[in-house]
């Protein structure tokens, strides 16, 4: 279970030697894959956070200035999700939604984790984004918006702290394939489609 999707990224760096904090809206997950990281002696510790509240980010990195001794090295916004619908079919709960879990919480969680990055003397921010911010794909018009805002947001950030040492930086990897890219229904998607854009 800890080894699908973008999650990787946290055995990755933990195997690297790397202390990390991860977080996810579901707990039960959350406990197998860190039981499974304890298991293999990777120093690896999480919290329960749906990052569409801003109420659970504060708290998220509240507990992580405790964890970290207030220093931050590396922030990694990897929250994102999708509602596949014609850009007709979106309601404005969808549209709020989509831009509170994509786009809001990764601005947020820059702006907590400034202080602590700054602190640290070195920080680095990764921005998980993705092809559909840079290419039309079908049924993706919000999730679209969002990932060129998050494109957007790291070539500000890199602009704006370069002077405090921090580094901004996105990533647009292509589909990658978890239950809920499945669930969404994105892998039923044809190149075809999405070349007719």
């Amino acid at each position: 279970m800890a080894e699908t999707g973008t999650g990787t990224v946290v055995e990755e760096l933990a195997g690297l030697g790397a202390t990390v904090h991860t977080c996810s809206r579901n707990e039960d997950h959350l406990n197998q894959c860190l039981q499974e990281w304890k298991t293999k002696g990777l120093r690896v510790t999480g919290s329960v956070c749906d990052a569409a509240s801003r109420a659970q980010r504060e708290e998220l990195m509240g507990r992580v200035s405790a964890l970290f001794n207030g220093r931050l090295n590396i922030l990694i916004n990897n929250v994102g999700t999708n509602i596949a619908k014609t850009t007709m079919d979106y309601t404005a709960e969808d549209f709020s939604f989509l831009m509170s879990t994509n786009l809001e919480s990764a601005f947020h969680l820059s702006q907590l984790a400034y202080p602590l990055l700054k602190a640290s003397g070195a920080g680095s921010i990764v921005f998980v984004s993705s092809i559909g911010g840079q290419l039309a794909i079908p049924v993706t018009s919000i999730y679209g918006a969002t990932k060129g805002g998050m494109d957007q947001l790291a070539r500000s950030l890199e602009c704006e702290w370069a002077k405090d040492n921090i580094r901004s930086n996105s990533v647009a990897p292509w589909l990658i394939t978890t239950p809920l890219t499945e669930k969404v229904g994105f892998l039923s998607l044809s190149v075809t489609a999405i070349q007719n854009c």
